[in-house]
């Protein structure tokens, strides 16, 4: 099951060429994430507040295929391509219209608030095994 997350491409995400300035990618995947995990029905405050874990990013691969600009339509895409006792893969693509313009591997890891790294908690991995599951099919 992947999930879509629209946005625009305001001025303040350009630089002085127009298109949109290469980190401000990240920041629009790391939107996109936040929604997905807030339409699986994990609240990620509750999850930090009740089981002192958050999810952290540990790594992030990147692709930039085409420039975005100034007031684009975009979508980001975020698919669930693994998941272990704490880390999760996933893909994200960047698109206009059908046109790629970014993708990215990611992983995230849980982590305790000091920073260890945790098992994801059991009804967590019940939510996200059945998003792998649905993607699957």
């Amino acid at each position: 099951m992947s999930h879509r997350f629209g946005l625009r491409v305001y001025y303040e995400d350009t630089d002085l060429a127009g298109i949109v300035y290469y980190a401000n990618y990240l920041k629009f995947i790391e939107r996109a994430r936040s929604e997905w995990v807030r339409a699986l029905g994990v609240d990620q405050v509750a999850l930090k507040a009740d089981h002192g874990i958050v999810f952290a990013v540990r790594r992030v691969e990147a692709d930039y295929l085409s420039p975005a600009r100034f007031d684009d339509l975009l979508e980001v895409d975020t698919s669930l391509q693994a998941l272990s006792g704490a880390r999760i893969a996933l893909c994200q693509e960047v698109l206009r219209g059908t046109d790629r313009l970014f993708t990215a591997a990611v992983t995230l890891v849980c982590l305790t608030e000091k920073g260890a790294p945790v098992r994801i908690p059991a009804d967590i991995r019940r939510v996200l095994s059945a998003a792998v599951e649905t993607s699957r099919r």
